[in-house]
């Protein structure tokens, strides 16, 4: 747990790499996933670097591959995954592995083109043999009937339009056949009427059965045509407009005979592709089958080695370009590791000169590492989405673990669906391992890698449930209530307790519609219920009251708990960075402000609890009254909730009075006299240092760590560093500022934390009207018709309890105590402005074959 309280400990390391082995000691470092490396080339164009070449080839490979994928896909054979990661191809085989998928892409592009020319043939003959079929019934034309040609026939008695005279007139019948797209027959009728002003005669027949298109392998319904016309003329510009319409025209036979043959040669034709297709066909699933057994780990060997590449490419090289240089950032805790790879990877080479490593110091910030694992990560995120932590800062997502889900529980406190909850998350945790779980849809997926987060969610919210006693809206009556309602009976009492107490009789009983059950008569209340609120409550009255006071004192002292421990945490980044002047001139102000205000709201809180009785409750003073007075000093005196009252709340605000000048001044000061007492500050570190030159108060600070380390020897002239100008109004506003807005920021902050009590509120009511509408009505109905109705009623309850107070109101109560944290908790002591970790790892490529088709 020590290295989720704080991130790492970082160090800068530069490695050595000879040309030979630098490939394989990447590969080893790719494996186990060490280091982050800096690029040491920021000024060299991506096109020149050094090992571009290989990158190129890496991309190509990667397009064949993508091909691949996408025909195995195409052709619907199942992709193996592998259990284990294949490393990456040793250079000798990289140039037979390319060659091998070049010979096999070119082999799949042949073979698939020549399907496809002939799947697009056979398509086009069943065409015509429909196109054949059906103008069969149109025109019946014989051999008789076949024109016959004379030079100047005579002309009397015969209309222009008729067909023997366009004979007569020299003019020849032809006929265009084929097959248009349904949508467009309307226009293409339209065109040929407009276009040719008559002269066509147009047939249209539907097919029966929708055909593909063999331009676009799209199954659509056809129409079939046939267009008489007269003259070339007209001819050519009716096929002109077939052209412009897509049309697929096929010959005509003149004649039966000519019908007859073509109609044989077209069944033989259509045979013989069959049989060719089908052959190609299995010679394709067989190339595609045998490419697929190896497909996913040429995938994963091209995706490692070029991300082998794109880091070389961060590399430099020295003088004599035999060596290549890298800078990169190593936890210290792996530097065995990280030793130890290099020494895999020269040996795995065959290298005479290993490579090796050696840190070196630097000014630079380090990245942050917190290790997580499948528990803590999603809180992790949760954390890092506000803001990646600063270099060795607290981390939040320690405490987030608790306070989290029960933040959350304390706003959608309810047995019943946090025990809903809790199953749903068990069930994805049990099943974690499930391959459909992990290839799952977007919102799934986000359920499923926030399992753990749901888990103590629903089983924090059993918890808050419990202590509510709310089940689904209803109370549960575990232990037997506390309160006995036949002890106001006045036949319970004697004569002499009758006159002193307000008791009930049977015609008290009879005539009042509200009973109140009075704590102070002897034997009505036993004393309180053993866990949580008493289930008599959810028959009283005054229920909402009560909830409302209870909820609302319980929000504001977890609020002030929350935000005070939020400080103390930032007293533990105080001491770790050896800025104890924090310690002393913020953050010891920032808590008596608190406590002395805030803090005594939670003391008069819990001593009205516990001082207070049922006997004495009728005089006991009122806690917002006593706090309005306490900065308000009354001149008249008030019954105060303990002897010397004024006294203690006068001098909580003096301590507060005083603790504000301190809050905004005494940093500044203090850096100030720090910064007038020496001229140039230095601190002599072994490795890095956390100090920025672009910080006035890390500046400042310098002179103060040598104190604090006793370390008062100065290095030569400075060389390390230069005096920084100090800007104390820079300073002065800077903490100003923060002062401001940490004392405003507790008073908001804490009505902030009110909404624990107003969504938990919101919850229980609504859980009450699904209850009253839907439940409640399907009770109500006799015992003829209430099983029948009763069924689809609790159905719909089961429905709307899930979206409406499950998933939305589980959303709402999710985004609040987010913000809770975000705002309330982690300002007081979270920065959050560091950079994360992002090593160089194989684990973190994706190994899907949707993202390579992509």
């Amino acid at each position: 747990m020590g290295s989720l309280f704080r991130s790492e400990t970082m160090c800068l390391a530069q490695l050595f790499l000879q040309s030979g082995t630098a490939y394989e000691c990447l590969s080893a470092l790719g494996e186990k996933g060490l280091v982050q490396f800096r690029d040491l080339n920021q000024n060299v164009s991506s096109f020149q670097r050094k090992f571009v070449g290989e990158v190129k080839r890496c991309e190509e490979l990667e397009r064949i591959l993508a091909y691949l994928v996408q025909e195995i896909n195409r052709a619907d054979i199942p992709l193996p995954e592998g259990e284990t990661s294949p490393p990456a191809p040793p250079l000798k085989q990289v140039l037979e592995m390319q060659e091998q998928l070049q010979k096999l892409e070119v082999e799949l592009r042949e073979v698939t083109k020549n399907k496809e020319k002939l799947r697009k043939n056979l398509l086009e003959l069943i065409e015509y043999t429909h196109m054949l079929r059906v103008t069969k019934t149109f025109v019946k034309r014989n051999v008789e009937f076949e024109p016959t040609y004379e030079e100047f026939p005579p002309l009397e008695n015969d209309s222009l339009l008729d067909y023997s005279c366009m004979q007569r007139l020299g003019a020849k019948l032809g006929f265009v056949s084929g097959l248009i797209n349904q949508g467009k027959v309307e226009a293409f009728e339209k065109m040929l009427w407009r276009v040719c002003k008559g002269y066509t005669i147009v047939t249209y027949a539907e097919l029966d059965e929708p055909l593909e298109d063999p331009e676009t392998g799209e199954v659509i319904k056809w129409y079939v045509f046939l267009i008489s016309f007269w003259g070339e003329q007209i001819g050519h510009k009716v096929k002109k407009i077939c052209d412009c319409y897509h049309c697929h025209v096929y010959p005509y036979p003149n004649t039966a005979e000519e019908r007859k043959e073509i109609q044989e040669g077209l069944n033989t034709r259509i045979q013989d592709l069959y049989t060719v297709l089908h052959k190609t066909e299995d010679y394709l699933r067989q190339v595609l089958c045998k490419a697929a057994e190896s497909v996913y780990s040429h995938v994963i060997q091209v995706k490692k080695m070029k991300a082998i590449y794109h880091m070389l490419n961060m590399c430099s090289f020295d003088v004599t370009n035999k060596c290549l240089i890298a800078e990169v950032w190593c936890p210290e805790a792996d530097l065995h590791d990280l030793r130890r790879a290099l020494e895999d990877g020269s040996r795995e080479s065959g290298a005479t000169i290993p490579s090796f490593m050696n840190t070196i110091p630097t000014k630079e910030t380090p990245p942050t590492l917190i290790r997580t694992n499948k528990f803590t990560e999603g809180f992790q995120n949760i954390v890092d989405a506000y803001g990646v932590g600063s270099y060795r800062e607290v981390n939040p997502a320690l405490f987030t673990i608790i306070t989290f889900p029960f933040l959350f529980a304390v706003m959608f406190g309810d047995f019943g669906h946090g025990f809903v909850m809790f199953l749903f998350a068990l069930l994805l945790v049990l099943n974690e391992n499930h391959p459909r779980l992990k290839q799952s849809q977007e919102i799934m997926r986000m359920f499923f890698n926030g399992r753990y987060i749901l888990l103590l969610m629903g089983l924090f919210s059993v918890y808050t449930g419990l202590i509510y006693n709310d089940c689904f809206s209803k109370s549960v009556n575990l232990f037997g209530s506390g309160w006995n309602v036949s002890a106001m009976y006045s036949s319970s009492h004697a004569p002499a307790e009758r006159r002193r107490m307000v008791l009930w009789n049977d015609s008290v009983v009879r005539r009042s519609r509200v009973l109140q059950l009075d704590p102070s008569v002897p034997g009505v209340f036993q004393g309180p219920y053993p866990l949580g609120i008493d289930p008599i409550w959810n028959l009283a009255t005054n229920r909402l009251t009560f909830l409302n006071s209870f909820k609302m004192k319980m929000s504001v002292i977890l609020g002030i708990i929350h935000m005070t421990f939020g400080v103390i945490l930032g007293i533990f980044n105080h001491l770790h960075f050896r800025k104890k002047f924090n310690i002393y001139l913020v953050s010891v102000p920032e808590l008596l402000f608190m406590l002395c205000i805030f803090g005594y709201l939670i003391f008069m809180i819990v001593y009205k609890w516990l001082v207070y009785s049922a006997e004495t409750s009728r005089v006991a003073p009122s806690i917002l009254i006593e706090f309005i007075n306490m900065f308000l000093f009354p001149a008249s005196e008030t019954n105060g909730l303990y002897a010397g009252q004024e006294h203690v709340q006068r001098l909580l605000l003096a301590v507060t009075a005083l603790s504000v000048p301190v809050l905004f001044l005494g940093k500044p000061l203090f850096l100030l006299w720090l910064h007038n007492g020496r001229s140039c500050f230095g601190v002599s570190r072994s490795g890095y240092t956390l100090i920025r030159k672009d910080s006035e108060e890390e500046v400042s600070l310098l002179g103060s760590q040598d104190i604090e380390e006793g370390n008062n020897q100065m290095e030569d002239g400075c060389r390390e560093m230069t005096c920084e100008e100090f800007n104390f109004g820079e300073i002065l506003m800077t903490q100003v500022i923060h002062s401001i807005e940490y004392c405003l920021g507790c008073i908001s902050n804490t009505a902030s934390y009110l909404r624990l009590w107003a969504l938990s509120l919101a919850h229980a009511q609504l859980s009450d009207v699904l209850w009253t509408m839907l439940v409640r009505v399907g009770l109500r109905v006799d015992t003829t018709y209430g099983v029948l109705l009763l069924l689809p009623v609790i159905a719909l309850f089961a429905v709307l309890t899930i979206f409406i107070l499950l998933i939305m109101e589980g959303l709402s109560a999710f985004l609040h105590a987010i913000r809770l944290h975000w705002v309330e908790f982690q300002n007081k002591f979270y920065v959050g402005a560091g950079t994360k970790f992002v090593p160089f790892s194989f684990r973190l490529l994706s190994s899907k074959f949707s993202d390579d088709v992509a």
